[in-house]
């Protein structure tokens, strides 16, 4: 069973999610600090997907789904989320900073303590609520970045988002196996685990054609009532 809290450099800082600064795309700081807290999403995108491979799948194989497969592209997907994060330290080194410098928060960890008792759980939180949201906000920010002529900066958040949502895709597609296999309504049970696990909600804009893209039904996110979301991606344009 892999551990509860995943290991973090000593000397990352780590605040309360309202204690972190805000960030502007006009300066090279404001740069700087958006995507080391982009590099912070990706090194608890990998150890959420290999947690992922390694926690659940036990129980996808008491449904009678291949677990080996359930590994595999699980294992896929934390390969992708490593090289996302070499990419975006890469970046900061060559803007003169490097992942560590600036504080994070542990908020995006938590919704994985809040979903460690069920694949379900974890499937409906990380990649279909949190992953998704990423695919909501990266255009506008790689648009942003290159308003201000960061071309480099921008184009790292491109391979990102085209690769995010094949993670997505990964996810919608084992939550949908499962439902049929225990015989329950996706939908209604997606809602139902957002509802009782995820601290936030889903709130408009959505990027429809990229969740569609993952195979993500409209359905699933469409006429949500609460309108707050405390979601780290979901907040990175207004930082």
């Amino acid at each position: 069973m892999p551990p509860d809290w995943p290991a973090r450099p000593q000397y990352l800082t780590l605040l309360a999610p309202a204690d972190m600064p805000r960030r502007r795309f006009a300066t090279l700081s404001g740069r700087i600090a958006l995507l080391h807290a982009i590099a912070h999403i990706e090194l608890n995108a990998i150890d959420l997907a290999f947690d992922m491979a390694l926690r659940f799948a036990p129980e996808i194989d008491s449904v009678g789904l291949d677990s080996r497969n359930f590994v595999h592209e699980w294992f896929l997907v934390g390969a992708d989320e490593a090289r996302h994060f070499l990419m975006l330290e890469h970046r900061l080194g060559e803007m003169g900073a490097r992942y560590g410098d600036l504080p994070a928060h542990g908020a995006l960890w938590e919704a994985a303590a809040l979903t460690s008792d069920s694949v379900l759980a974890r499937l409906a939180v990380a990649p279909l609520v949190l992953e998704a949201r990423g695919l909501d906000v990266t255009p506008g920010m790689a648009s942003r970045l290159r308003q201000t002529g960061d071309e480099a900066s921008a184009s790292v958040l491109d391979t990102i988002f085209e690769e995010e949502i094949g993670h997505v895709a990964t996810g919608a597609r084992w939550f949908l196996q499962l439902c049929n296999a225990l015989a329950l309504a996706a939908e209604v049970t997606f809602k139902d685990l957002v509802a009782s696990r995820f601290r936030g909600s889903l709130t408009p804009p959505f990027n429809h054609q990229a969740r569609s893209s993952a195979g993500l039904p409209a359905a699933f996110y469409s006429n949500w009532n609460n309108p707050c979301d405390h979601g780290e991606a979901a907040n990175l344009l207004n930082r």
